[in-house]
């Protein structure tokens, strides 16, 4: 119940499912009448519980509780039409965990820029046996994102796209800003799953 609303009227009135005996009693329709008013939010929350869980309609305070409903940290500054997004996309981009498809996503959805995203691996054809594979030896992921100023919150990115990684690819995450650059380095370890 997000709190109650005066002169919202309940969409069933308590008094009138009193037996007939009461039909009369002014004390016990007042008595109704005051717990109607304290019932008709919960009522019009439960019957817009729909438009509660749809971030795109969740009242803006309600899209950072659904965020952990379905595992997305979201940064404090960034704009609601974004966390709207982020919140959306999230479910169904777990489907493509670990693709880079579902890493570039996440990382457009929360930090509003595309990310440059390198990674070792490859694929390739060929009718001829000693052809060389494609790739390196090595497993790694690159995912760079260029940005003005601080406003991107890198511990919150980097969780996200932890989240989106292969549990046994080494990676790092590199904020480009202007001058300055940071490294967050995530090997792989028994502790990410």
């Amino acid at each position: 119940m997000r709190g109650t609303v005066p002169g919202l009227a309940s969409p069933h009135p308590l008094g009138e499912t009193l037996p007939a005996l009461y039909a009369e009693d002014s004390f016990a329709q007042r008595l109704c009448q005051g717990l109607d008013e304290v019932l008709a939010p919960l009522l019009s929350t439960l019957d817009c519980l729909p438009a509660y869980l749809d971030p795109a309609t969740a009242p803006a305070d309600l899209v950072e509780w659904l965020a952990g409903w379905v595992g997305v940290a979201i940064a404090p500054g960034m704009p609601e039409k974004r966390r709207r997004q982020l919140v959306a996309a999230a479910a169904r981009l777990y489907v493509w965990r670990g693709t880079l498809s579902a890493i570039r996503t996440i990382v457009e959805l929360s930090s509003g820029q595309t990310p440059e995203i390198r990674e070792s691996g490859g694929t390739s054809w060929s009718q001829d046996p000693k052809a060389p594979l494609p790739g390196r030896p090595e497993p790694g992921l690159v995912v760079r994102v260029r940005t003005a100023g601080p406003d991107i919150d890198e511990a919150r990115l980097a969780a996200l796209i932890d989240a989106f990684v292969p549990a046994h690819i080494p990676w790092r995450l590199e904020l480009l800003p202007d001058e300055t650059r940071s490294w967050w380095e995530h090997p792989p370890g028994p502790d990410r799953e």
